[in-house]
């Protein structure tokens, strides 16, 4: 899985006003302060750290909750 390469970049781009030691695989990003915009941003930095693209199936507050959401979610894709 790759949980530390998705935090990294969700750390990165999501500019979350918390202590980046407070984010673990399953903390709720949006209760982070992850917004829209940055999720955005961040959803860009994926597909280009992953060379992958989210359907629009997947681009839902639960795909990008939290980073283990998202790490099962490229996992998927790259299945």
């Amino acid at each position: 899985m790759r949980t530390e390469q998705v935090r990294d970049i969700v750390l990165q781009h999501a500019r979350l006003p918390v202590d980046p030691a407070e984010i673990t695989a399953t903390s709720d990003l949006y209760a982070a302060g992850l917004t829209s915009l940055t999720t955005v941003h961040v959803m860009l930095a994926l597909e280009d750290a992953f060379d992958i693209e989210f359907p629009d199936h997947m681009l839902g507050r639960k795909t990008f909750e939290s980073v283990l959401s998202i790490a099962e979610s490229i996992e998927e894709l790259l299945a």
